[in-house]
């Protein structure tokens, strides 16, 4: 054996010592068979010892609003005027869309320019997408908003789409202004990389009551969270995109004696701007996900007509507030990524009006769309008599189903709490912190080396020493069930649709609907249903955590390279053969990061979940949102964090490893 062979199996933790694995277990068992009689410290964290990072948290967050200041300038003056700013503009387009320009407040206020007319903003988005892509593009923009205002859902819609105009621009040029300057700053870079992370991880709930506390109560407040959820993505690709701009164009830059601005804006923002608009898209698509739980904090919009629909159990009402917010999302969607990769080129020479012929156009619209609209009421306002409504449909199915089967339904649920979820509960529940933390920690060395070693044990030591482990451990027992299901749906259902071409873009249109869907529509029926509790949250989970599952078995299966399929085929192996030793074997990295993500999903929901009587750290987010205490929610929140951080650190660990097993790693 040569000394570089030694070095480098003594140095791999992932090499030879395989029988570490099960000694690991086996003390796991031990200590849990030892008893908490025995060593009543390794169960249950010293009360004493606990971090009191709840009451440090509340303290900080007191101390800003009422104490801290910037010389004569106190703090939640600052945070007030943030508000106020990020008002105007959303004030500007609220009344382009919505509810026009006003003279007064109240039931005195004047109507001085009624918005703009509903055909004018459908055909103005038409115009958009005839621009950025053409017809096709065009039309299903305009088939998505009148979708909108056929179901009765325009005015709702206006209301959200004000606010998306106005946080989708902060938050991408926000995004990118910390991207660049962690770009030209690595240690900014790594300084971002844990924030961004929490940003990511974190529950929405969990940081609603400091941002209430700063912001207030309303629309701008909606906004700010809106940011903190939306910002990473853009943050995140803006880094990754300059760093992948060739050399070639950097050193060009540099001959022909750019400044280190021009560098900056006129050679690696052009050079990455495709990459860029991945990003615009990741933010709008957030920002859309965020209307339902903003809505909690003054937005209203779409998201208020679900949240209303959820709370007097209206499922009707809220999957059509749910298929309006789906609806934009596609819309939107389509429209910035077509804009990703629309080819630029050269305004025509001559005067304005040539030069810029969809303004002109635009312009047009609206006036005209103004003066129709003077003259014909039902042009300024869609006609009640116009719109459609299967809200009624809805409610009697569900009501059919609850009538002629819900022996059915209880016997099913009863069997599954009391096989499955009840004694899984007990089992996470009284597993030792210690002996927990240890393990993790062992797993993260041997997957990833000492770093994420370290990582995975002290954030688990962080969840118990803070008060949550018994609320994590709920937590992870239905995120880990609702988790296994949907790998086990997904998973066959990607191998069946992933060489069927025409199925498989069937199933993707069905996927694509139930990832846009807000994951509170998905609590209406199952609470309907099954009435509350960890049952009715597991069924919601897996229909929200199911789409993962099956978007990366596809991509993976699809990626496996088809010379090695037809080797396969040339050495006689059966289908079975070939599925199992070549295909699955070869796409495993891409189904754990599918893996990864459900899991994500899962996590994200079961925050959700929470409002169904759920027991676990999301139901702690939400007290803490109904009572305002920051510090218990944001406590409970990290927990959630670090949970996802932990099983991101493994997984993706795991699938790089598995990546260069397989020799698929890229140089």
């Amino acid at each position: 054996m040569s000394a570089a062979e030694l070095s480098s199996r003594t140095t791999d933790p992932s090499a030879g010592a395989r029988w570490l694995w099960p000694l690991a277990l086996v003390l796991l068992v031990l200590l849990c068979l030892v008893g908490a009689a025995a060593l009543p410290w390794a169960f249950d964290y010293p009360k004493g010892l606990r971090i009191p990072a709840q009451r440090w948290i509340g303290a900080f967050v007191k101390w800003l609003t009422n104490e801290a200041a910037v010389g004569p300038i106190r703090f939640s003056d600052i945070t007030r005027f943030i508000a106020a700013v990020i008002d105007v503009p959303y004030r500007a387009a609220l009344n382009l869309l919505s509810t026009g320009f006003l003279k007064g407040e109240g039931s005195q206020a004047i109507q001085l320019l009624p918005p703009i007319p509903w055909p004018a903003v459908i055909l103005l988005f038409g115009l958009i997408g005839y621009w950025v892509r053409g017809r096709a593009t065009a039309l299903l923009a305009m088939g998505c908003f009148l979708f909108i205002a056929i179901f009765g859902q325009w005015q709702s819609a206006m209301v959200t789409l004000a606010s998306i105009l106005v946080a989708v621009p902060i938050g991408v040029i926000g995004g990118l202004l910390l991207g660049i300057a962690a770009f030209r700053h690595p240690w900014l870079d790594r300084a971002l990389k844990p924030v961004l992370d929490l940003m990511q991880t974190m529950p929405v709930f969990a940081y609603l009551v400091p941002i209430l506390i700063l912001f207030g109560f309303g629309p701008t407040a909606a906004v700010v969270a809106t940011l903190i959820y939306a910002m990473p993505p853009m943050t995140r690709l803006t880094t990754l995109s300059l760093r992948r701009v060739p050399s070639e164009i950097d050193d060009l830059g540099r001959m022909v004696g750019c400044t280190r601005s021009q560098m900056t804006w006129r050679v690696l923002v052009p050079a990455a701007q495709d990459a860029l608009m991945v990003g615009v898209n990741q933010v709008i698509m957030l920002s859309l996900n965020m209307v339902i739980i903003a809505s909690m904090i003054g937005a209203g919009g779409l998201g208020f007509d679900v949240l209303a629909a959820l709370r007097r159990l209206d499922f009707g009402a809220g999957l059509e507030a749910g298929f309006a917010i789906v609806a934009m999302a596609v819309a939107l969607d389509r429209l910035s990524q077509a804009a990703a990769v629309r080819q630029r080129s050269m305004p025509a020479p001559g005067p304005w009006h040539r030069r810029h012929p969809y303004v002109v156009a635009a312009i047009l619209i609206v006036t005209t769309g103004y003066v129709a609209g003077h003259f014909l009421p039902a042009v300024r306002h869609y006609p009640e008599a116009w719109e459609l409504s299967t809200s009624a449909f809805w409610a009697a199915a569900v009501q059919w189903l609850n009538v002629n089967f819900f022996d059915y339904f209880e016997a099913i649920k009863n069997a599954v709490l009391l096989n499955l979820l009840v004694p899984v509960k007990r089992l996470m529940v009284g597993l030792p912190w210690a002996g927990v933390t240890a393990f993790l920690a062992f797993a993260g060395w041997r997957v990833g080396g000492w770093r994420l070693g370290l990582l995975t044990g002290a954030l688990s030591f962080l969840i118990a020493a803070t008060g949550q482990w018994e609320k994590a451990m709920i937590t992870l027992y239905l995120c880990g069930i609702s988790t296994a299901i949907a790998m086990a749906i997904g998973v066959p259902v990607g191998i069946a649709v992933a060489a069927r071409d025409r199925l498989w873009r069937a199933v993707q249109l069905i996927i694509d609907t139930l990832q846009t869907l807000p994951s509170f529509v998905y609590l209406m029926p199952v609470v309907m249903l099954f009435r509350v509790g960890d049952f009715t949250a597991m069924i919601a989970v897996i229909a929200y955590a199911v789409v993962p599952a099956i978007r990366y078995t596809v991509l993976g299966l699809r990626g496996v390279d088809p010379r090695l399929i037809e080797a396969g085929r040339a050495m006689g192996c059966t289908p079975r053969q070939i599925l199992f030793s070549i295909r699955l074997r070869l796409a495993a990295p891409e189904i754990l990061l599918g893996l990864n993500q459900t899991i994500m999903f899962a996590l994200s929901m079961l925050v959700i979940t929470a409002l169904v009587g759920t027991r676990d750290l999301g139901q702690e987010v939400y007290i803490a949102l109904t009572k305002a205490d920051p510090g218990r929610g944001l406590v409970a929140g990290l927990a959630v964090a670090f949970i996802a951080i932990i099983t991101d650190r493994l997984i993706s660990a795991a699938a790089a490893r598995t990546r260069e097993r397989l020799g698929l790693t890229t140089h």
